[in-house]
């Protein structure tokens, strides 16, 4: 497995656009997370990604493409409201869901007649897309339902010599994966929140978005965008969340899972919180990790703390859930889901 820290970024750019060509993994940054690449047109190539992740085939993956004539090429339908959306978004953190053209292979989209694109904002991101000449499948480059990479060496630390391949561009901007919004629906139905939230998509659409109402997938079915397991984005420790007024409480009960712990890792707590005093873990038996108070902030965090939470061998995370507002919808689900 290589690196681009070992040469130039510009020839690193050049071998992992041939390593993609030819059919291998290529991991590289995006402003959300880290992204585990593959020729989206070879299903062979998009196979490897499965395998290599542990992911299973009821979910599909998101196709990333570098410019909107490259995205239309792979759908056989583009409403206006698509090109709406693409042009307030895009390069950016948002995955339009629509109906694919037969050159995409079935892996790509579980089965499924939609497919799923987005063009990424991250300069390396877009310099692979534009040099390898191919649309790129892409979720995450981690094991299926860990917490996601937001930097190179959470990729090598996930995968190590299961990719080809790892670009290194710094930690992403974003930190948590993009909005995933099907617009041929009516109303149009967000399949999976990001920090493009429903209000932005309803000040450029002009009409109704929805929140899709099914909570998770149950792996029965293909589902038709990615991040629908119950658990997904889940660090090893425990994970209980809590509203602020609870606090007492769950200070309690992890106090007494403390007492009955058999190994020492149980007995490391550490709390998440954006608006708790740093009193009300006065007994020193809990160690606080405050987070930013904006959205798009602790987003940006929020997976490099949990991951540095598995480092540190915490056997308990408490986190303080962040208010109940449209901007925050993304945290509240990437949570929800760490502690199911």
């Amino acid at each position: 497995m290589g690196s681009s820290s070992a040469v130039p970024v510009s020839d690193a750019i050049v071998r992992a656009a041939s390593l993609l060509r030819s059919g291998g993994l290529v991991a590289f940054p995006t402003e959300t997370v880290y992204g585990l690449g593959a020729n989206a047109l070879d299903a062979g190539a998009v196979a490897r990604i499965y395998a290599a992740k542990g992911r299973p085939a009821w979910n599909p993956v998101i196709v990333h493409v570098a410019s909107i004539d490259a995205a239309r090429a792979l759908v056989t339908e583009w409403p206006d409201d698509a090109q709406r959306l693409a042009e307030a978004f895009w390069p950016g953190p948002l995955t339009l869901v629509l109906p694919r053209s037969p050159n995409v292979p079935d892996i790509v989209t579980a089965g499924l007649g939609n497919v799923a694109l987005r063009i990424p904002a991250h300069p390396m991101a877009l310099e692979l897309l534009r040099e390898c000449g191919v649309p790129v499948a892409a979720p995450s480059a981690n094991r299926f339902t860990a917490v996601s990479p937001t930097t190179a060496a959470h990729v090598i630390e996930s995968l190590g010599d299961r990719v080809d391949m790892v670009l290194d561009g710094g930690p992403s901007d974003v930190g948590i994966e993009s909005t995933v919004i099907d617009v041929l629906s009516t109303p149009a139905i967000v399949l999976r929140p990001g920090m493009v939230s429903r209000d932005h998509l309803q000040e450029v659409l002009g009409r109704e978005v929805q929140y899709r109402s099914s909570a998770a997938a149950d792996g029965l079915v293909s589902q038709p965008a990615p991040g629908q397991a119950a658990r997904h984005y889940a660090p090893n420790s425990d994970v209980w969340l809590f509203q602020p007024d609870e606090i007492s409480e769950v200070l309690s009960a992890a106090s007494q899972r403390q007492l009955s712990g058999t190994n020492a890792a149980v007995t490391l707590v550490r709390a998440f919180s954006t608006s708790l005093r740093d009193d009300a873990f006065a007994s020193g038996a809990v160690e606080v990790h405050r987070m930013p108070a904006v959205p798009e902030l602790y987003a940006r965090e929020l997976y490099a703390a949990l991951r540095s939470a598995d480092t540190d061998g915490i056997g308990l995370l408490l986190i303080e859930l962040p208010p109940a507002h449209d901007a925050w919808t993304a945290v509240h689900d990437r949570l929800t889901r760490a502690a199911h």
